[in-house]
């Protein structure tokens, strides 16, 4: 268990070292550079591990402490998140109402088969394309 806590924080100072090279390079560069295109994941793997063995032990506790309280909150976020409902599914709830063929292109990003299905079912009757699309973004 604990390799896996030491292995997430080595994660989390990686993002950190990516972002803290990227704005190094994006200060010394008027273009803007996307952190993932200015290194390689190894080097800042590299970078992270010696940043991590460089702290001292109460350094490497309080970061160990930080990784396990995150890693708890994604826990109960993630078992209390069955239950909640998105912004998103809401507002492409209450569109498969009003244009249920929307919803479901908007639901599925792409004309796809079940868009025009709904399309379909919306032209036949119009309480059909709902039920349809209120099952294809509800599910």
């Amino acid at each position: 268990m604990k390799k896996w806590i030491m292995l997430i924080a080595v994660g989390f100072m990686v993002v950190n070292a990516k972002a803290a090279i990227s704005e190094t390079e994006t200060e010394t560069n008027t273009k803007t550079v996307v952190a993932s295109d200015l290194i390689p994941d190894d080097i800042a793997i590299q970078h992270a591990m010696t940043e991590f063995k460089s702290l001292t032990r109460v350094e490497r506790k309080a970061k160990i402490a930080e990784v396990k309280k995150l890693v708890s909150t994604y826990k109960v976020q993630k078992a209390s998140g069955s239950s909640d409902v998105s912004t998103n599914q809401v507002l492409l709830a209450i569109l498969a109402i009003l244009l249920p063929p929307l919803a479901v292109g908007l639901h599925e990003g792409k004309l796809n088969g079940k868009f025009w299905l709904s399309v379909l079912l919306t032209l036949l009757f119009w309480l059909p394309g709902v039920v349809y699309a209120l099952i294809v973004v509800l599910t």
